[in-house]
């Protein structure tokens, strides 16, 4: 299924890149392959011959006759050459995605950051007639002050972050249709912001409190295999222990309630419920809900 409804509140993800293969060691360069074999649940959807299975997709809010999207994934025509994946990509995926739930950039109301990594903000922007505009023309993007703040300070220093926040992000400042928050800012009804630091230095999570509940976790887990091992940040944490400390307090704050966690990277459906599990967590198989799917 493709959908998760909680109370008023439609779920649907939109995915831009289906699949984003990284060595286990890359990602994760505390894993040991060795370590993982007493969790069945993880092969061969999350992990095989070495291999990390990841998706770079948006998630696709409909709440009281609004359209929210919570990150905007690669994009298209960005200059990515550290990635073959991303470099410089046509073919307007997320856009295709989006057609096919009936709407149109032009309905899209807001536009949440997690954070301001590069998979996570592409689609910001579009490229017309050689300038980068926003993509969604009647949005409010929004994003974490101090996130901003920190990626705003790292380019004026001559940073990089594969050049997304000079094509994908500043574009939209430029145009006046960002917005800068802070924790417990209301993103919509019932959709507030928390601090989640650790993978990047103001990455916000996102807390629903409609239906059985939910959080929209962007980066503070890739992987199913960081809930079997909590303890292993991945390489693109700006703070690994940070990270760390983030993503346990999170799961145990999810686990065993009946809310669903809803990362930005795990396979299809995409969401899953969670149960705690020795040192760390499993999934929770779904079998009575038909919008439900189990975990990968």
């Amino acid at each position: 299924m493709t959908h998760l409804a909680l109370g008023d509140l439609e779920i649907c993800g939109l995915v831009d890149l289906d699949r984003f293969d990284l060595p286990l060691s890359m990602l994760l360069p505390d894993a040991d392959l060795a370590m993982l074999q007493p969790f069945p649940w993880l092969f061969p959807d999350a992990l095989s011959d070495g291999m990390l299975h990841l998706k770079i997709r948006s998630w696709l809010l409909r709440l009281d006759g609004r359209v929210i999207l919570i990150d905007t994934c690669v994009g298209d025509h960005k200059a990515r050459p550290n990635r073959p994946d991303w470099h410089r990509r046509d073919g307007s995926v997320l856009l295709h995605a989006l057609a096919a739930q009936g709407l149109r950039p032009e309905d899209v109301d807001i536009v949440m950051c997690t954070h301001l990594h590069a998979d996570h903000v592409g689609w910001n922007t579009k490229l017309d007639n050689g300038r980068w505009v926003p993509t969604f023309p009647n949005a409010r993007y929004v994003c974490g002050r101090a996130e901003y703040r920190h990626w705003e300070g790292d380019h004026a220093k001559g940073g990089d972050n594969h050049g997304s926040f000079a094509d994908s992000v500043l574009p939209v400042m430029d145009a006046g249709r960002m917005d800068l928050v802070d924790e417990g800012w209301d993103l919509a009804r019932g959709l507030t912001l928390q601090t989640a630091a650790g993978h990047s230095p103001g990455h916000m999570c996102i807390h629903a409190d409609h239906g059985d509940g939910a959080v929209f976790a962007g980066d503070a887990i890739h992987s199913p295999v960081q809930l079997a091992r909590p303890d292993w940040s991945s390489a693109f944490c700006s703070n690994p222990a940070q990270a760390r400390a983030t993503r346990r307090a999170l799961l145990e704050q999810i686990a065993d309630t009946g809310r669903w966690l809803v990362p930005a990277h795990f396979a299809d459906p995409g969401w899953l419920r969670i149960t705690a599990s020795g040192d760390g967590f499993a999934p929770v198989c779904e079998t009575t809900n038909p919008q439900r799917r189990s975990a990968p």
